[in-house]
């Protein structure tokens, strides 16, 4: 049986990949935004897993709270197995683009508060000796392009944290896994218009992160085809990319 701490644990994929595990009886401590959300998806996680699900609503931009909130799921669950970093929000690039408050803030949200969360939980699963801990990445993070930089900007620094963390933290018994999803299907993309093979639903992306949980993955791209563009993406000269309408 695995405790599982989930951030962001409204969101489609996380509320996905929550209903994986819970198959398999876990115990669960969720921290989500939305009130009312969380208590209905707690309420499905425990009587899919036969066990008991604590959770609390919090905005985590507050990162004073952070300690705080691990605190209180180290105390309901005992220790934690796995922790998921899923919380999020896609901006509209052509505000941030006018706005620094705007371009800030979602740095904010992407990447500071995921980087306080990260750090927090590395130090607690060091100090144990092993557990897991997974962060929801994009494909945006690995090259800047002009229609969502500033969130592949949060996505990219999220990403090299994490590769940092995966150094130092290899040989002491703690995973560090790095989720970089292509587009999927979710109230978030919900102004995009979802058509084409290269859209999936987020249960193929819960689907592929629990597998790298199982198999103890470094860094995954979701669904698997998204590393093979991204590394072609990756490789074309700047004086050619610059050019390009992506």
């Amino acid at each position: 049986m695995r405790n599982i701490l989930i951030f962001g644990a409204t969101s489609a994929i996380a509320e996905a990949t929550a209903r994986r595990f819970a198959a398999a009886g876990a115990r669960f401590y969720l921290v989500g935004r939305h009130a009312e959300r969380l208590a209905a998806i707690a309420g499905d996680l425990e009587i899919r897993s036969g066990q008991p699900v604590w959770y609390e609503s919090l905005d985590l931009d507050a990162l004073d709270q952070h300690p705080v909130v691990l605190e209180r799921a180290v105390q309901a669950l005992g220790s934690i197995d796995v922790a998921l970093i899923a919380h999020g929000v896609l901006p509209d690039q052509q505000v941030c683009q006018i706005s620094v408050e705007a371009t800030l803030a979602a740095i904010h949200t992407n990447a500071l508060s995921v980087i306080s969360l990260a750090t927090l939980l590395a130090n607690l699963l060091e100090q144990r000796g092993q557990g897991t801990l997974v962060a929801i990445g994009s494909v945006a993070g690995d090259r800047g392009r002009q229609s969502n930089y500033v969130y592949g900007a949060a996505k990219g620094m999220v990403g090299l944290f994490l590769q940092g963390l995966r150094n130092r933290l290899h040989g002491k018994g703690v995973r560090v896994i790095t989720v970089k999803p292509g587009f999927v299907d979710t109230p978030m993309t919900a102004a995009f218009e979802k058509k084409g093979l290269l859209w999936a639903q987020p249960d193929q992306i819960a689907q592929g992160i629990v597998a790298a949980v199982d198999r103890g993955r470094d860094q995954v791209y979701l669904p698997w085809f998204w590393r093979w563009i991204m590394l072609v993406i990756q490789h074309i000269p700047e004086s050619v990319f610059k050019r390009l309408t992506l």
